[in-house]
């Protein structure tokens, strides 16, 4: 449903975490690409995760991925309903979301990859600049969040609280 996070430690610059509307990278497509969208299902993967792996996550492992890891998979809609709000939401991400039900690699990519440029563009994103003990929690219904790792040789350190939610529709 959504995530709290605290920080504790934050580097003297860097950082930041953006934050992603997905109610407007809907909204600010157009109709017939609404109406293409709505009742498509993304395929999720674990095995895609890798592309969201930071530098530090890297190192932590020595560069090497744990031995024949285990593949998620799961399906969600391209556009969800916020269950409260009734609005529409983008529902795909670049960590996870592999391919389109019913569409061949080939044919699902370009649509992906315009989904995933689309719905970060800056007039969609706000970034929120980090202060020790500062907290901020969002709905994973309809925002994306990235944290920005630019604050290389120094440390931070945060708490993150994710809440569980419903099944996407």
């Amino acid at each position: 449903m959504g995530s709290m996070l605290l920080s504790r430690e934050v580097p003297p610059y860097g950082g930041d975490t953006l934050f992603a509307s997905q109610y407007l990278a809907y909204d600010t497509l157009s109709a017939t690409m609404q109406s293409l969208l709505v009742g498509l299902i993304g395929i999720s993967s674990s095995a895609n995760a890798d592309v969201s792996k930071t530098r530090e996550d890297r190192i932590k492992n020595g560069g090497k991925d744990a031995a024949a890891p285990r593949e998620h998979r799961a399906e969600h809609p391209v556009v969800r309903t916020h269950p409260e709000t009734g609005r529409k939401a983008l529902y795909v991400n670049v960590a996870h979301t592999s391919g389109i039900k019913g569409l061949s690699d080939a044919e699902s990519a370009p649509l992906l990859q315009f989904l995933f440029a689309h719905q970060v563009k800056p007039e969609l994103t706000c970034r929120w600049a980090w202060e020790p003990g500062a907290i901020a929690f969002w709905d994973h219904r309809c925002t994306q969040h990235n944290p920005v790792n630019d604050y290389h040789g120094f440390r931070r350190i945060m708490q993150r609280i994710t809440l569980e939610g419903d099944r996407p529709v």
